[in-house]
């Protein structure tokens, strides 16, 4: 077999290893960057310069619907300091942590079906459909689902099950975390999906042949190598339930009050920006620490090895 290299060139002939351009090389070096420039260029403007001006106007004083630039935080103290708030903020982590969790627990076998036991994606497409209708739709939907003259309450008289409405089903912290199910469903299901489909079917069959069972399989190969999926699901849920404030307001009834309708009214109604972003962000300080202790505990718990075993 012959070698050819550059010796045995003969002259005046071109290299094949110096005939690339050296344009090619530039531009596949930088593509990477141009591809990542659209969406590094639009979170910047739109999410990280407005987080920015917020944690920034957290510092300054309001009066009269105006904002006074200064640099204190009296209305970290404020806001620290209310009973009202403390009550609000358990109020949205009630809210958020059983509407997650349900979320979670609910999507987890659907999830399990759709990734191992058929080829077929019409269930998630199914799921998925609910994303068509208006959030205030699906809201008051439930609104008249629940009420005094709503189906189930219509269904169970006209049966004779009933003399009078049940009036416990709607109003209150019952009705909107099963509206936020309904409606955090979908995005829990599609983020555990996707975490299963990573988790190769092969590891299963593995742990079936060693002797596993289906308990043995979901602690040691699923939970472990799908942890970050589960852990993107639930606390994606759990923030979106936690802040919401539409769906409280709507059919909370006393515990209306959650921390995301008190900052909101700082922003619309009251006029105190810097009080209302100093709010924001104890409460994402809050989710932080949620986040962390639900990492502690599944680490704990060893069920979350904090490194991927697959490829």
């Amino acid at each position: 077999m012959n070698v050819i290299n550059k010796s045995n060139v003969a002259p005046g002939s071109k290299d094949v290893s110096d005939s690339a351009p050296k344009g090619n090389t530039d531009k596949k070096r930088f593509t990477p960057f141009l591809l990542a420039g659209a969406p590094f260029t639009f979170l910047l403007i739109f999410f990280v310069i407005p987080a920015i001006l917020l944690l920034i106007s957290s510092f300054w004083l309001s009066k009269s619907f105006t904002m006074i630039p200064a640099a204190t935080i009296a209305n970290y103290a404020r806001a620290l300091g209310a009973s009202g708030f403390y009550d609000s903020l358990w109020i949205s982590m009630q809210n958020g942590f059983w509407t997650a969790l349900l979320s979670t627990v609910l999507s987890a076998p659907v999830a399990y079906y759709i990734a191992y036991k058929t080829r077929s994606n019409t269930i998630l497409y199914l799921a998925l459909v609910s994303w068509f209708s208006s959030y205030l739709v699906r809201v008051y939907a439930w609104r008249t689902i629940l009420g005094s003259t709503g189906v189930i309450n219509s269904t169970l008289m006209q049966w004779g099950l009933i003399d009078t409405p049940i009036e416990w089903i709607v109003f209150n912290k019952f009705a909107v975390v099963i509206t936020l199910v309904h409606i955090m469903l979908p995005f829990t299901l599609l983020l555990l999906v996707s975490g299963l489909r990573d988790v190769k079917k092969d590891y299963l069959e593995a742990c079936a042949d060693l002797g596993g069972s289906g308990y043995v399989a979901l602690r040691k190969v699923i939970i472990p190598m799908a942890h970050k999926s589960i852990v993107s699901s639930f606390m994606f849920t759990f923030v979106l339930a936690a802040a919401d404030y539409v769906t409280p307001q709507l059919l909370g009834g006393r515990d209306a009050m959650t921390t995301g309708l008190l900052i909101a009214n700082q922003f619309r109604t009251v006029g105190n920006w810097p009080l209302g972003a100093a709010m924001a962000y104890i409460l994402l300080l809050v989710f932080m620490m949620v986040y962390g202790a639900l990492l502690l505990f599944l680490r704990t718990v060893n069920l979350a090895p904090g490194k991927r075993y697959h490829d």
